[in-house]
């Protein structure tokens, strides 16, 4: 009985994939500590805020690159679908009949960019707000003197982004929880090991 358990496990081990390669794991957790610390950090540490929001930036930067060059599920052309495939899975997502996908499926895919995106707004905007209020940042030199009516704006639009990555994040950790629940495997931990299992209806 032991020797099949042994045999069971080492099937198991051989029939998992590496996915998600070091840097693109890297980059999801050290983007989930900097938006956090940023978000909190924004009323009474403004140093921390602000060096929370170049790293968010920095980290962005880097995720870009790699989107192109890297790994091939870290590319953007492995995850980024047509409009129609996408709200479809999301329908059978919610049906709880979803299709599995060994990278991101449609969803996730299109639920990385949007958050990138505000996050990029949110960042930009928030180094415009820094430049004009505190006359400090690399902006500083383009938008020293605007005025009091577009810091108004930029720091409208910055927590109006930055209140949308929340919940962007929100509606991510919800899918990956339902996600995991209809195809029995744990996506939180894949992201920490970088492993799946293999067989899918899509490579």
């Amino acid at each position: 009985m032991r020797n099949l358990s042994i045999h069971t496990e080492e099937n198991l081990a051989k029939t998992d994939i590496k996915v998600w390669d070091i840097l693109v794991r890297f980059f999801h957790w050290a983007l989930v500590l900097a938006f956090a610390i940023a978000y909190l950090s924004e009323d009474d540490y403004m140093t921390l805020h602000e060096w929370a929001g170049y790293t968010i930036l920095a980290l962005l930067g880097v995720r870009l690159v790699w989107g192109v060059v890297g790994t091939k599920y870290a590319r953007f052309s492995n995850f980024i679908y047509p409009p129609k495939e996408i709200t479809g899975f999301v329908k059978d997502t919610l049906s709880l009949k979803a299709k599995r996908y060994i990278g991101h499926n449609p969803a996730g895919g299109a639920m990385v960019i949007l958050l990138m995106l505000s996050l990029l707004i949110t960042g930009l905007t928030g180094m415009s707000v820094l430049a004009i209020e505190e006359q400090q940042g690399p902006f500083v030199s383009l938008m020293s003197g605007m005025g009091e009516f577009w810091e108004d704006v930029f720091e409208e639009v910055h927590e109006f982004f930055a209140n949308f990555t929340l919940f962007l994040v929100v509606v991510h950790i919800a899918g990956v929880l339902v996600e995991s629940l209809i195809h029995g495997e744990n996506l939180i931990r894949s992201m920490i090991n970088g492993r799946k299992r293999a067989n899918s209806e899509r490579n």
